[in-house]
């Protein structure tokens, strides 16, 4: 299978190419502001690192073109803004939206033109897409609750294709954006049920199951690793 990952230099994203390339899949990723570690995963997992703006819609398109055709694409990149709203920066909040939320959706649409038959497309998007346990995330929820319609009408839009469309929805994850000792830990690990931050290499594991065969029917859907943080 050949993939193409928008964001896979760092934390989910990195795991996720190490998983599939030692699956024996052909991988190409991005990356923007990592290029050290963008060739790190390269030379561990033997994955194709590129420089790409996951906001920049032609950039995106002609990568994705280069690598035509693909069997499958994940949108692992993302950014978090957080605070008042009343206080935050709007430039800030449109750069959120451009790569969490208009990228996506771009992405996702080209990937299909130059997609085989019975391809896959799986959204990293968050918890906070269905709950937001605080204030001062309201802009980064939107973006990823956002996601979730995306999925729902482009697995409507895709399924005569067999191509599947689906969402996967960490919770906390331990990474630099969300570290297992981080100052939120406490307030997190109060709404779950398995109170740990999951790893990585959990999610990435996810998300090769819904890029497997045993995966041809699930579409449309929203698969949470969360430790319960939604239930």
């Amino acid at each position: 299978m050949k993939v193409a990952l928008l964001g896979g230099s760092r934390g989910i994203g990195a795991a996720i190419v190490r998983h599939l390339a030692r699956d024996g899949h052909e991988v190409a990723f991005t990356y923007f502001g990592s290029a050290e570690a963008a060739a790190r995963v390269a030379d561990d997992s033997g994955a194709t690192a590129a420089k790409v703006d996951s906001a920049d819609r032609q950039g995106v398109r002609a990568w994705l073109d280069d690598l035509a055709p693909i069997d499958a694409l994940i949108v692992n990149a993302g950014i978090g803004v957080t605070g008042d709203p009343l206080a935050s920066d709007p430039d800030e909040i449109d750069r959120m939206i451009d790569v969490n939320l208009r990228g996506p959706w771009h992405a996702a649409v080209d990937a299909a033109r130059v997609m085989s038959e019975g391809g896959r497309i799986v959204f990293i998007g968050s918890v906070n897409g269905e709950r937001m346990p605080g204030p001062g995330g309201a802009a980064y929820a939107m973006t990823k609750a956002g996601l979730i319609g995306a999925t729902k009408g482009l697995a409507r839009d895709f399924g005569p294709r067999g191509i599947t469309v689906n969402t996967v929805q960490p919770g906390p994850v331990d990474t630099d954006m969300n570290p297992a000792d981080g100052e939120h830990v406490k307030l997190m690990y109060r709404a779950m049920a398995i109170r740990r931050h999951a790893e990585p290499a959990e999610v990435a594991s996810l998300v090769a199951y819904l890029l497997s065969p045993a995966a041809a029917m699930i579409t449309g859907g929203t698969l949470n690793i969360d430790g319960g943080f939604a239930a």
